[in-house]
């Protein structure tokens, strides 16, 4: 008579199937982790940032940041690579912002997933003067589509 165990399947359950986990999944993972960091103002360029600002005003499409703006994933079996776009306020020193933004996602993603991330490419885009307006707040004062 076969054991409770051997009905049941024997050795690791992880061996029992497949988990994939999508390169969206993992572009939010590594934009919320980079924006935690300091002196990261935003992510994407200011294209981006503009079609994102516009997109949150209209109804139905979505609240909030987009948690992948910025970000490129791609992700295989067993390992991820990313490529980020930054605005970096001003005064903030650059390369440790990078080396931070960089530890930090490679953290998150490598932690949450427990794919290895090989690359992290970080391209600052622009730095945030104190004096420039916000180009996701510059309308922040005007009423919302209903």
């Amino acid at each position: 008579m076969p054991s409770a165990d051997s009905r049941r399947g024997s050795g690791d359950p992880a061996g029992r199937g497949r988990t994939t986990i999508a390169d969206g999944v993992v572009a939010k993972i590594a934009g919320l982790a980079a924006r935690d960091m300091p002196g990261v103002h935003a992510m994407g360029g200011g294209m981006a940032r503009t079609f994102g600002a516009v997109r949150e005003r209209v109804p139905g499409a979505g609240s909030g940041k987009s948690a992948t703006r910025g970000v490129r994933a791609e992700v295989g079996e067993v390992q991820a690579a990313l490529d980020l776009e930054i605005v970096v306020e001003y005064g903030a020193a650059i390369p440790k912002v990078a080396g931070a933004v960089r530890e930090n996602v490679i953290s998150a993603v490598e932690r949450m997933t427990g794919l290895e991330v090989v690359e992290v490419n970080i391209a600052v885009s622009d730095v945030k003067l104190p004096d420039e307006e916000d180009d996701e707040d510059e309308d922040a004062d005007r009423p919302r589509l209903q």
